[in-house]
């Protein structure tokens, strides 16, 4: 053991700075975290968590910078470490409890070196770890404490006088909870019949009754490539609670099993069933120094980073937006130079992608996948189609204490009213071009009144992006002659 004699220095990883925090665009993200460093990695299943800093974060999931074994931890990154954003609400599949989930620990040898031994697996179930020296078993916090290292893999400290003191060599062995055999068939989830246990995607629908929170931003980082996933996130975006509207972000696979190159991605789109005009469909990967992020968990954080400089309204398109990246990637981490003119090819197919411009990196593309078969601006321009939702969410927030109170004109004019106030302030800050609500009296029928149904038509006309900018220029001869005649 070392001896301690003088000064000692503990360095501490750097805090991360404060996040904003943004209520437009609640993101939801559905994917895997290592819960297995958790002291209950049961109770981080299947279950909707609130995380406002990368401090709550990990502490509720875990953490790993293997991004493609756990996805969760990536859009962590993406938000709070990279782009600076907050609040997000993880869901985590990764389930020790489910033995598809699980990878049998050999018993094998570890060194012993000063006291400790280093067991170079990441994954390990501390509930399930057999340590022994020779033939005794050695117990956990009698014989040895067993502590997570910064890259998951786990440290066992030998007690003096425990059991083990004095060992140069244990054998171990054990379970791993094993992020690789998480499925689409995991991410997309479903309800169990016979208890009514939600899991994977069906768990969005706990979000609003168990944080009082609507969901903006669906997500599901890497695993979105799958077409079945895809399809999912599309599904549930519309009618959550029987009440909310979101989008979602969609990663178009560029991995060796997708496409590598531009011309190809329509073919992908198309192959993953993104079509819809909640989607926002987004091919390649970003790089921050060599750190490999998707898309989809990038381009999330900073459209609603993006929602923050507009008052924290989804007003404005994420594209053209500066992204904090330093190079546009396949998921391998191959480097793809997309410049403007490719990146529109990519928008006029309803597909985003990231390109240079000047010394930055920006989002390129305002359209949903439901472009170019809809051209609906309400449906085609992300923006308008999160700020539809934005309005309704925030509509029906505003008036769910009056249902079932008495259908009275005070109360009927009080809801026009407030909203009318409220559209006021989006035009006069330019959020808008018109927003206005009034009676809709031709629905208003007396069949409709009788049974307490009431019709209400709210105009709402969000400023479509400046998408293109079109200039003639001429030469004009005529000016040479009074330039030049002395």
């Amino acid at each position: 053991m070392a001896v301690s004699h003088g000064f000692n220095l503990t360095e501490a990883t750097t805090s991360v700075s404060a996040p904003v925090q943004v209520s437009s665009g609640l993101q939801i993200i559905v994917g895997t975290a290592p819960v297995n460093q958790l002291a209950n990695p049961a109770a981080a299943v299947n279950t909707p968590l609130y995380v406002s800093t990368y401090k709550e974060a990990v502490a509720a999931v875990g953490w790993s910078s293997d991004f493609a074994k756990y996805t969760l931890c990536e859009a962590i990154s993406a938000n709070f470490q990279v782009v600076g954003t907050a609040p997000i609400v993880v869901i985590n599949v990764l389930d020790p409890k489910n033995k598809k989930h699980i990878t049998a620990l050999d018993e094998t040898s570890v060194q012993v070196n000063d006291g400790v031994a280093e067991i170079d697996k990441v994954g390990i179930l501390l509930e399930k770890l057999v340590v022994k020296k020779d033939t005794t078993t050695l117990t956990a916090d009698v014989d040895y404490i067993a502590s997570f290292n910064d890259d998951g893999t786990v440290s066992l400290a030998l007690i003096i006088g425990g059991a083990g003191d004095g060992a140069t060599t244990l054998t171990v062995s054990g379970s791993i909870l094993d992020a690789s055999k998480v499925t689409a068939d995991d991410i997309v989830g479903g309800v169990n019949a016979a208890t009514g246990a939600e899991t994977g995607l069906e768990v969005v629908r706990q979000v609003y009754p168990k944080l009082s929170k609507a969901p903006g931003i669906l997500l599901a980082p890497r695993f979105s490539k799958n077409a079945q996933v895809c399809a999912a996130l599309q599904a549930k975006c519309r009618k959550i609670n029987g009440l909310f509207n979101a989008v979602c972000f969609i990663d178009l696979d560029c991995s060796a099993d997708g496409v590598q190159k531009y011309t190809d991605v329509a073919e992908q789109k198309t192959k993953q069933t993104a079509t819809s005009r909640e989607a926002y469909a987004l091919w390649l990967y970003v790089k921050v120094g060599e750190t490999v992020y998707s898309g989809s968990s990038m381009a999330a954080a900073a459209t609603v980073y993006n929602d923050s400089q507009n008052g924290d309204r989804p007003v404005a398109s994420p594209s053209n937006v500066t992204i904090p990246i330093s190079a546009a990637c396949l998921e391998d981490g191959t480097e793809v130079l997309m410049d403007q003119e490719q990146g529109t090819f990519l928008n006029d197919l309803g597909i985003a992608t990231f390109i240079r411009s000047g010394t930055d990196f920006v989002i390129w593309g305002n359209e949903t996948a439901a472009y170019p078969k809809n051209t609906d601006p309400k449906d085609m321009f992300l923006c308008i189609r999160r700020f539809f939702n934005y309005a309704w969410t925030s509509f029906v927030l505003d008036n769910m204490s009056k249902l079932d109170k008495p259908m009275n004109p005070k109360r009927l004019q009080s809801i026009i009213d407030s909203e009318n106030m409220k559209g006021s302030k989006y035009v006069s800050e330019e959020a808008c071009a018109s927003y206005r609500m009034v009676a809709d009296t031709e629905k208003n029928t007396a069949a409709e009144l009788v049974a307490g149904h009431y019709h209400f038509y709210l105009y709402c006309t969000p400023f479509p992006p400046l998408k293109q900018v079109n200039v003639t220029m001429e030469y004009e001869a005529s000016s040479l002659v009074t330039a030049l005649n002395l």
